[in-house]
């Protein structure tokens, strides 16, 4: 069975209680979220929202690499990009920071 398709003599073979087990989980949602809804975010999460009002990126470096690449003239630094690698690796296994 495809997921999404809807049998509804599937339901007439459930027991009663399993069909009537809705019923009261919308009579539970009605009375609102208990304090089991709280929601907390990261600090990761956190300072990406601050930092959400930057542009994420530098346009005339983009239309830069861009001109290049079709001119052919673009080149590609592995130390820099593995060095940057590298950074980002240690930043993650150092765990978050105060």
């Amino acid at each position: 069975m495809k997921i999404g398709n809807f049998d509804p003599k599937a339901l007439g073979a459930l027991p009663a209680a399993d069909r009537k087990a809705p019923a009261a989980d919308k009579a539970g949602a009605a009375a609102g979220p208990g304090p089991s809804a709280r929601v907390d975010l990261s600090s990761t999460q956190a300072m990406r929202s601050a930092v959400g009002t930057e542009p994420s990126f530098d346009q005339a470096k983009v239309d830069l690499i861009s001109q290049q690449i079709r001119d052919g003239s673009f080149r590609v630094n592995a130390g820099a990009i593995a060095d940057k690698l590298i950074g980002n690796a240690q930043d993650l296994l150092s765990g978050p920071k105060a």
